[in-house]
């Protein structure tokens, strides 16, 4: 076990920030996802792990502070000199002399970025060099808070490819907070769902897909002619704009995807989808209150 936290309650003046009652634990290989919207309590919960803000309840950890690494959503260099040197600096390595420091520099691919101040690179530049001073620290667990907040489509599916690539096949611990659902699935094993400071649920990925969305979902479109065809199959929560139909069973999903097939309808089958499952998550704890 390389992290366990219960009992945790964090306030800001008379307001609960964060509520984890239920034992969350994270094992040495996990890749956990937090998710939630804003206010959520996401970067509330690492700023906890890291003791940056007080709180009450229990954090255990075999770990030392110099064994956990943090990338946080907002980070500021100087802007004296050329990033290569903030790095050497930092570090207290030259790259010239580093092996492991020129493999992730060639990784990330920031070898024309060296010469460039800090302020004159692009966001994601600027991302893949707080990148590779995090991964400099080899850490035991690393906490990405937001990683490509900013950053275009297209730079940030290059990013997350690059993280996804550099972590397989490594038994790297990581915590990633992100509101973008495709990262979550590319990168992540785990889920942490939190919803106004409090857990809506933890766990393994396909098995929380399971518990709130079924074996599989079909997905449609949300219209007058989709709503007719599968108004005899119970629906989840889903997009405004899609229609999700659970599927318990290959048998009812076959007889689901031949009645749109037949119908001439484009759907997309998903037993992973996580928007689905975060919004079924977040539905069913309120049936609960």
């Amino acid at each position: 076990m390389l992290l366990s936290i219960q009992n945790l309650v964090v306030r800001y003046g008379t307001d609960t920030a964060l509520s984890i009652v239920e034992p969350v634990t994270i094992e040495e290989g996990d890749r956990v996802g937090v998710i939630g919207s804003n206010g959520a309590g996401k970067t509330t919960l690492i700023k906890s792990i890291l003791g940056l803000v007080p709180y009450q309840g229990r954090i255990q950890t075999d770990l030392k502070p110099g064994q956990m690494a943090v990338h946080m959503q907002f980070n500021e260099y100087t802007d004296a000199m050329p990033t290569k040197y903030i790095m050497e600096a930092v570090l207290g390595t030259k790259i010239a002399r580093d092996p492991r420091l020129q493999e992730l520099i060639a990784f990330f691919e920031f070898e024309d970025c060296l010469r460039k101040k800090y302020s004159k690179l692009s966001g994601g530049q600027k991302q893949r060099f707080t990148i590779i001073m995090v991964m400099m620290q080899e850490a035991a667990l690393t906490f990405y808070d937001e990683v490509t907040s900013g950053l275009d489509f297209e730079t940030r599916q290059k990013l997350v490819e690059k993280l996804a690539e550099w972590y397989r096949g490594k038994d790297a611990s990581f915590v990633m907070v992100s509101h973008y659902y495709e990262e979550l699935d590319q990168l992540t094993d785990k889920l942490l769902i939190l919803d106004k400071g409090r857990v809506v649920d933890y766990g393994d990925k396909e098995a929380l897909f399971r518990k709130y969305c079924g074996r599989a979902v079909i997905v449609a479109g949300n219209n007058l002619k989709n709503n007719h065809i599968l108004s005899e199959y119970n629906k989840i929560a889903s997009p405004e704009h899609l229609i999700a139909v659970p599927c318990e069973s290959a048998e009812k999903e076959k007889q689901i995807v031949g009645l749109l097939l037949e119908n001439d309808v484009n759907y997309k089958r998903s037993n992973n989808d996580i928007e689905i499952l975060y919004m079924n998550a977040k539905a069913c704890q309120e049936q609960k209150k």
